[in-house]
Parts: structure tokens; C-alpha cells; sequence
């Protein structure tokens, strides 16, 4: 998941806000030597735009007792997350003040020490997308707070469907049929999502299994619930797309970027990616610009089930000067510099409000759409081990997808191996 994966790039807009909002006065009371206050040090994954360290230059030269020096990691989540716990791990000797975090690694940061409890009263937590919440919280405590959200959508080609006379799809069965059927008419391939052994596939191996009423994992990562019906067919449904070639073999080695490059570039009838492929490929430079759709994604039998993307932001446990950390946090997490989020950084803020906004959706038309994705949306599998088992499903599911195991011989493997890391 290069979270931008969005939800990785949550920070690029760390201060994409800081011009407008910090000059009208909501930044203006200094930490100077109040206790808990001092200079931040703020670690995110790589700044792929090149426009962060301008705003961040902004910010600081407003709060100059409470410098924010940003630390970017690779643009890799799963590098990131090595580099971010390699260094949490270093105690008080740790880089790292404020974290921009997966959403997913929030119950392995809190469960290992390694971020602080925060107040929940001191953010605006009843104003966010409720599900988004439930990302931050670990053994009923508040461990970080939410900065962007994130939820997939099947992107298509309205004009190609429109055509055909077809409507987008709502279930497996019409993806499947236009997939195989429309798209090969038209030179297309017929649907991907990001299927390389990495946080990408367990996302979309997720949603699958959830869609089909499945679940993997329960309590918290205590118990493994993926041996059931669901997950099986869930499974098979992903497997079944390689086999038949409505999924192209190519679809295997896409990340987020590799398939929405695809997608835009006109080789694709649908795509299922985050928010941001729709900007992209709706942008001037993009072959299918004008040309594009967006809807939930579809399931057996109707809608189906998307996993909860994202970021938060959490305090690590040694951070020098925590209470500016937290008032960074609720700066970034005010209605206002959400709003940037969106219009600036075309990430999905968590501000429940703004996706109720005429003009927003003007600009954003994708906008309800995402709502009712983020609202209807559930979490990754919580667990304290969360990185081991993410790599567990990535496997397992690519083995499934590549023809080297059954959907039924994969469930059953799965149930095995993230039983023994449950037991560690």
C-alpha cells in the first residue's frame, strides 16, 4: 500500500493549509517555553509531489518556537513501516515525534508501547466520518487521531459502457460479463486492482472476502475466522478473473500507481483504486479524461464491501515536546486545513461535513460516492502482529490468483498460518 495510497500521502498536505489558515490567526499562540511545548520532529512517507517542504517552510516560519522538521521515509508502506519501527523501537533515542501512520498499524504501535494515549476530548472526533474512529483505537483507548480517510471504488469507462448500453456494475456477475465480454470489443482489458504480493493484495484480497460475507480475523486479532464460505468464495472470485483472463495476468505486478497508470491511459474498462485515480484520470493530460465513472464496489450480489483506507497521525511515546505534538494534530484535523486536504491534495478528508458541500461535489463529483463507500467501509484485520499477517494473506492470496493453490486449498492455509501468528 503506498498509502497514497493515499492515505501515505496524507501528510503531502501536511501545510498545504498553512498559508491561508495560519494568517488568519489559528496557528498564532506560540509554545515558546510553556511545558510540553518545543520543537517536532514529523516522519511520513516519501513526498512524491515536491511541494511539502515549501509549506512546511511556512509553518514554521509562523511557529518558530515549535519547528516542525519533516522526515520522509520511502515511498514504500512496507519500507516505511520497517524504517518507522526500527525506530520506535530505539525508545528514547527515536527521530520520530508525530508519525503519519497506516490506519492498520495503529493496534501494533499502541499494543507495542511505541505511541501514547491521547485525550479524546481534545480532538473533534464527533465531526469525522464515524468508521474512521474506529481506525484509531486500540483496546477501547484513543491512540491516534484520523487525517485522511480512504475507502476503493470501481472506476470505468462511462463511455465505453454507455455504448454498449450497459449501466455500471453492481455485482460480481456484471463486472464479470462486461469484463469478459465488453472489453475485448473495445481493446481493453477487463478489470484489475493491485494485485502484487504487497499491502495492495491484502486490501483487495480483504474486500473479495468481505464482499462475499467473510471475515479473517476477530477480537482483535485473537481469533482467525477465515475459514468459512465466504472467504472461499471471496478468494475464488479473484482467482477465477486470472484464470478466464478477464483479469489480465499483467494485473499482478500493479501496485496503486501501476494500475491507474493503466486505467488512464486507456487500457482498462474498470480499475478498483482509491480516489486519487479518479483526479488522475480525470486531469487535462489523462487519454481518458471526461470519459470516466465512479461507483462502490460491486459484490455477489449488489454493493459490496470496501476496506478502510487512510492515515492517522499518533504521538510517539518519547516524543520531546508532546503537547505540541497534539496541537499539531488538531491543527491538521481542524475543518479548515480538511478542507485543503481535499481541494489541494485530492485526498479524502475525515471532516463528515465537507462531503456534504454543493461546491465541493461541483469539483469532487465523485464525492457521494466515497461517502457511502467510507460509511459502509471496514477495517483491515486488527492485530497487535499485523505486518505478519498482511504478508500471511499477500502469499497465500497470490498463490491462489498465479493457479499454484485452490480457493479452498487457500482458506485452508490461511486458517493454518495466521492461527501460528495469532499463537506467537
Amino acid at each position: 500500500m503506498r498509502w497514497i495510497h493515499a492515505a501515505g500521502r496524507g501528510l503531502l498536505v501536511l501545510l498545504v493549509i498553512l498559508a491561508g489558515y495560519v494568517a488568519s490567526g489559528a496557528g498564532a499562540h506560540q509554545g515558546g517555553g510553556a511545558e510540553g511545548r518545543g520543537p517536532l520532529t514529523l516522519a511520513t512517507a516519501g513526498d512524491l509531489t515536491g511541494y511539502l517542504g515549501p509549506l512546511l517552510e511556512g509553518w514554521n516560519r509562523t511557529h518558530p518556537g515549535e519547528r516542525v522538521t519533516l522526515v520522509e521515509l520511502p515511498d514504500s508502506a512496507d519500507e516505511t513501516h520497517a524504517q518507522m519501527t526500527t525506530d520506535l523501537r530505539g525508545g528514547d533515542r527515536g527521530r520520530f515525534d508525530v508519525l503519519n501512520i497506516d490506519v492498520n498499524w495503529t493496534p501494533e504501535f499502541a499494543a507495542a508501547g511505541w505511541i501514547r494515549p491521547l485525550p479524546r476530548d481534545r480532538f473533534p472526533l464527533k465531526t469525522f466520518l464515524p468508521p474512521v474512529v474506529d481506525t484509531a483505537t486500540y483496546d477501547g483507548r484513543l491512540y491516534a487521531v484520523p487525517y485522511v480517510t480512504n475507502a476503493g471504488l470501481l472506476l470505468y469507462r462511462a463511455d465505453v459502457l454507455a455504448e454498449e448500453g450497459v449501466p455500471p456494475p453492481r455485482t460480481w456477475a456484471e463486472l464479470e460479463r462486461a469484463a469478459r465480454t465488453i472489453a475485448p470489443k473495445h481493446g481493453l482489458g477487463g478489470y484489475a486492482g493491485q494485485f502484487l504480493p504487497y499491502e495492495g493484495l491484502t486490501v483487495n484480497a480483504a474486500e473479495a472476502v468481505y464482499s462475499a460475507g467473510g471475515t479473517i480475523l476477530g477480537d482483535e486479532g485473537t481469533r482467525v475466522t477465515v475459514n468459512s464460505a465466504g472467504a472461499r468464495e471471496g478468494i475464488a472470485f479473484l482467482a477465477r478473473g486470472v484464470r478466464e483472463g478477464w483479469i489480465p495476468e499483467e494485473a499482478l505486478t500493479y501496485k496503486e500507481e501501476e494500475s491507474k497508470r493503466a486505467f488512464q491511459d486507456g487500457r482498462l474498462l474498470f480499475l478498483r483504486n482509491w480516489p486519487y485515480a479518479y483526479v488522475a484520470a480525470s486531469a487535462p493530460d489523462s487519454r481518458v479524461a471526461g470519459r470516466i465513472g465512479a461507483v462502490p464496489l460491486p459484490g455477489p450480489e449488489g454493493p459490496g464491501t470496501s476496506v478502510l483506507g487512510g492515515s492517522n497521525l499518533a504521538v510517539g511515546t518519547h516524543a520531546r515536546h508532546p503537547d505540541s505534538a497534539a496541537r499539531l494534530i488538531a491543527y491538521l484535523t481542524s475543518e479548515p486545513v480538511q478542507r485543503q486536504v481535499l481541494t489541494r491534495g485530492a485526498l479524502p478528508p475525515v471532516r463528515a461535513a465537507l462531503y456534504e458541500d454543493p461546491a465541493l461535489i461541483r469539483d469532487f463529483p465523485y464525492l457521494p460516492t466515497l461517502r457511502e463507500s467510507v460509511l459502509a467501509a471496514a477495517p483491515r484485520p486488527k492485530s497487535a502482529r499485523y505486518d505478519q499477517v498482511s504478508l500471511v494473506v499477500q502469499a497465500v492470496v497470490h498463490d491462489a490468483m498465479t493457479g499454484h493453490e485452490t480457493p479452498e486449498a487457500a482458506v485452508r492455509r490461511l486458517a493454518r498460518e495466521l492461527a501460528a501468528v495469532s499463537s506467537r
